[in-house]
């Protein structure tokens, strides 16, 4: 992959955090938590690649991407340890939340996650710039 199709990829998944987190937002006015904590998710995920392509890590699972972001950029100090548990946090919901049976969430448990994913979105921003 040639350095611009990087920078292509980088800005193609950062867009669609930001992109994801807006429906996120969308379904927490609409009461879908369940959703909406998928798509507070998937905003981190798609952030959190759009970061490790920037350094040129490449990870083929979700497991993987949380990984690589701990050790890439949470052990060395260059992303603060909360935002990496809100990370992981969100990777636990989303799991829960899509898989296994019974497991409703409620207002108080979602609407909670949107700042704290901004957040995450935006220090991944900076550190792209």
């Amino acid at each position: 992959m040639t350095s611009e199709e990087n920078e292509e990829l980088v800005a193609y998944r950062f867009n669609k955090a930001k992109e994801t987190l807006q429906d996120a937002i969308d379904l927490v006015a609409a009461n879908k938590w369940n959703l909406a904590v998928n798509r507070v998710y998937y905003s981190c995920f798609y952030a959190v690649n759009a970061l490790l392509a920037k350094r040129q890590i490449y990870t083929k699972t979700h497991s993987g991407a949380k990984q690589m972001f701990g050790m890439h950029f949470v052990k060395t100090g260059e992303i603060d340890t909360s935002l990496n548990d809100f990370y992981v946090k969100v990777f636990s919901m989303r799991q829960s939340g899509d898989y296994e049976d019974f497991c409703d969430y409620e207002e108080e448990e979602v609407a909670v996650l949107i700042a704290p994913a901004s957040l995450l979105l935006q220090t991944i921003e900076r550190k792209l710039q």
